[in-house]
């Protein structure tokens, strides 16, 4: 499996694909137990992969805690990252032990550390935003973090675009700590991203992790068939053909998959991965797979060349940019010839 640094502005190294661990556990009521587990990570580094995603809230906690155990004496091995519990952990989730606060931010680190059992975190993300801490608290707080040496690299996950760009804007002209990445839904069926989040990231130098991939299972089509899958186990659709563009693109997705033999789901997160060998700056898919089987799948996405079959998918579920985009795409058109807007990279200093 290649490497790259996550970002222009980093020396994060990470694998094209990163092992996201929210299956590890069952204190949800579904999910993998330690062996098997075990058995996925231990195929992930075969495999090449270094890049190892969870989070505090994960299975109750169990996720990290099986993490602690399975790195156990190849610790130096991976790149982990972990997510501060914004909504509390079994340790605790009332006022004081929730939000993006830096009491709530130190307690959930040190609840992850013991968890994982390791003396520090590769990569800490907020895991969403609570729209009332102030984005310098965040930064700040990150910043000692990393001067402590508890944590080696700071990021932001589910985070808007302007939200994101004042953090980083704010890390820079105090001297703090970076925020290195972000971390947010993006697939054939989710593409909203497009319009902000990701030109910010191509802009400032950031690293992206994208979950999940498969539209939380629309893109494989089994959903079609009534076959089971978050629609049952979390007793909510991720997506569904709610409208035009996505029953289009899960059509183009099934007519892809038979015209090269190989399952739905490898071509989306193949898709995925040429997507992000064409941006700037590092981009990493988040596979979740529950069992050895469904890491292979995941794994196969990464042989799959898709040749010409990727633009037809990019333009199949392309979304509308909306304004003001799209206004300044028609200004261009009609005063340059231009085509559609694309915001300007800013040079990385």
């Amino acid at each position: 499996m290649k490497h790259f640094t996550f970002g222009r502005n980093n020396g994060l190294r990470v694998s094209e694909l990163a092992l996201g661990a929210g299956n590890f556990g069952t204190g949800w009521g579904y999910g993998a137990d330690l062996d098997t587990s075990r058995a996925i990570v231990d195929r992930f580094a075969e495999a090449g992969g270094t890049f190892i995603d969870t989070a505090a809230t994960y299975q109750v906690g169990q996720s990290e805690e099986f993490l602690g155990r399975i790195l156990a004496g190849r610790r130096e091995d991976v790149t982990l990252a972990t997510k501060f519990a914004v909504g509390g952990t079994k340790e605790g989730s009332g006022a004081l032990q929730t939000g993006n606060g830096r009491r709530a931010m130190f307690r959930s680190v040190e609840h992850s550390l013991r968890r994982l059992d390791t003396d520090y975190i590769d990569l800490l993300w907020v895991h969403w935003p609570d729209f009332v801490t102030p984005v310098d608290e965040i930064v700040r707080a990150f910043h000692d973090l990393v001067s402590s040496g508890k944590v080696l690299y700071a990021g932001l996950s589910n985070f808007p675009a302007w939200l994101t760009a004042r953090g980083v804007t704010l890390a820079e002209v105090r001297g703090w700590s970076p925020i290195s990445a972000v971390q947010f839904e993006y697939s054939l069926v989710e593409r909203t991203a497009d319009r902000d989040v990701l030109p910010m990231v191509e802009s400032l130098g950031l690293g992206a992790a994208l979950w999940s991939p498969l539209g939380g299972g629309l893109l494989t089509g089994k959903y079609r068939d009534g076959a089971s899958g978050r629609l049952t186990e979390w007793n909510k659709v991720v997506h569904s053909e709610d409208g035009p563009v996505k029953t289009a693109t899960v059509d183009e997705v099934l007519a892809v998959a038979a015209e090269l033999d190989v399952p739905p789901g490898r071509v989306a997160v193949a898709w995925l991965l040429e997507r992000g060998r064409r941006s700037p700056t590092g981009v990493v898919p988040i596979i979740g797979p529950r069992t050895v089987e469904q890491l292979d799948e995941y794994l196969a996405a990464l042989n799959l060349d898709l040749g010409d079959h990727y633009g037809r998918l990019d333009e199949v579920s392309r979304i509308s940019l909306g304004q003001p985009h799209q206004q300044i795409s028609e200004q261009l058109t009609a005063t340059r010839g231009g085509g559609e807007f694309r915001p300007p990279r800013i040079p990385s200093a």
